[in-house]
């Protein structure tokens, strides 16, 4: 939850008063409501009422995008001199963005737990598109899609796209071209097209906001610039990302504009911001500043990556020139060997098919009587696994076996026996030439298979005589 100092904070930036007494007893009258105090604050109260004076805050800081509990670590921010002091040096501070901050004050937009789904994405993406694993596949979907689901960032960012063009787009051309999707895949963009990233966070109840947009945004000369070299990206307050942006980029005046790029491990360059409303011959001059400082590092950026893309196509080129050398010489020496085993093949074929027609003789009469002495000693150890034959008794079952060939073989055996014992009698007999067998009672017709092998002659109901048919399968 949002504490009593960011409300505070937050309506002092959005109202422009200063006295922060006054801003206490406004919040406490609406019982600490920071959106209703709001409205009923630009409601109640006309043009006025005093805004602070602007300023441009020249605060080239590069952002992390940490874990939730980062806190900012700004080393300095610093006015703009008056016209005429020298520009300030592109020399980047480190901060970290204050993802704390942000998610505890996105309970009054959208809550926590969206921002933290909105935060993880976001940083997953961007880091694994800025190391070259990403891809663009998130937002654009699969080609062969109907239906593509759009991010609540880019939905939020086309709202905003939409509203402000009804607001001051009527009447004139000019306006900058705001891109329809979430900051971090406008970040991706301007990394991608090598250009920095314009970035507007819009208060639409503050007092100098209609003029600023009008007068300054909507200027035929500052459109053409931004348009030209900029990605430009633009977030309302009211909304969940803007929000988090301008606690992000520390807004304490509106109208606010920053200029960001993407930096190096995962970090985002805060170059210039912009607070207040500003002409837009002022705007222009930063703007250019700006960009003529960060040329180098955009300049190089696009030359490694141009040579980075020429080296992978060069490698592509020779690896594909060794495949297909390689590929000829292995199918020449394939095709050589091929003939030489062919021609060794020929001529060992003749003596190769006598004795293969002798050793198949041989294999033969000799697998034969392996065969029969095979057969010969598992029918003898079948009948001594039998035992002896037990004589008549109220335990002893009567089996008759009727064998194809009309043979019949009767024994008895003890009730306790199993019907593995009944296989192995007829295996000892020798009248069968095969192996896949079956012995079946008819009346009522059953099969005693290989599930019933284990069962007794008297759980099989064969006690106290039966009469079985081999069936060969």
């Amino acid at each position: 939850m949002v504490d009593v100092a960011d409300k505070l904070a937050y309506f002092r930036a959005i109202t422009g008063l200063e006295d922060p007494g006054l801003c206490t007893e406004i919040l406490q009258a609406h019982d600490w409501d920071l959106e209703l105090a709001i409205s009923s604050f630009t409601s109640n109260h006309t043009d006025n009422h005093p805004f602070s004076s602007s300023s441009t805050t020249t605060a080239t800081t590069t952002t992390a995008v940490g874990p939730s509990n980062a806190t900012i670590h700004r080393s300095d921010s610093t006015s703009i001199a008056p016209a005429g002091a020298p520009p300030p040096g592109l020399a980047w501070k480190i901060i970290t963005l204050p993802i704390s901050v942000i998610s505890g004050s996105l309970g009054l937009i959208s809550g926590a737990v969206g921002f933290g789904l909105w935060a993880a994405g976001g940083v997953l993406s961007y880091s694994l598109g800025f190391i070259g694993l990403g891809s663009n596949s998130g937002r654009g979907g699969d080609s062969s899609a109907q239906l593509v689901t759009v991010s609540a960032a880019s939905r939020e960012a086309m709202e905003f796209v939409a509203q402000f063009e009804r607001d001051y787009g009527s009447g004139t051309s000019s306006r900058p071209n705001f891109v329809g999707e979430g900051f971090m895949d406008a970040l991706t963009r301007s990394r991608n097209t090598f250009k920095l990233l314009f970035v507007y966070l819009h208060s639409p109840d503050h007092l100098d906001t209609p003029a600023f947009c009008e007068g300054t945004l909507c200027s035929e000369v500052l459109c053409a610039f931004v348009n030209e070299n900029f990605v430009a990206w633009g977030g309302s307050i009211r909304g969940s990302e803007g929000f988090k942006m301008s606690n992000s980029l520390k807004a304490s005046r509106f109208p606010f504009c920053a200029v960001v790029m993407p930096s190096t491990n995962q970090r985002i360059a805060l170059l210039q911001q912009v607070e207040g409303p500003k002409s837009p011959e002022e705007m222009l001059m930063i703007l250019q500043r700006v960009l003529e400082e960060s040329a180098p590092v955009l300049l190089t950026a696009r030359l490694e990556a141009e040579e980075r893309t020429t080296n992978m196509r060069l490698r592509e080129e020779q690896d594909a020139a060794y495949r297909a050398a390689l590929e000829a010489d292995q199918a020449r020496e394939r095709q050589q060997r091929e003939e030489k085993e062919r021609l060794e093949r020929e001529a060992a074929e003749a003596e190769r098919k006598c004795k293969e027609e002798e050793e198949a003789k041989d294999r033969a009469a000799r697998e034969a009587a392996e065969k029969d002495a095979a057969l010969a000693r598992l029918r003898q150890e079948k009948a001594l696994s039998l035992g002896a034959e037990p004589e008549k008794g109220p335990d002893v079952t009567q089996v008759l076996v009727r064998f194809p060939t009309g043979e019949r073989k009767e024994r008895r055996f003890h009730s306790a026996a199993t019907i593995q014992s009944l296989y192995d009698y007829v295996d000892s007999l020798g009248y069968l030439n095969v192996e896949n067998y079956s012995l079946v009672t008819n009346f009522p017709r059953v099969v005693y298979g290989t599930d019933k092998v284990s069962l007794s002659l008297k759980e099989a109901g064969l006690h106290p005589q039966a009469s079985l048919f081999v069936e060969l399968n």
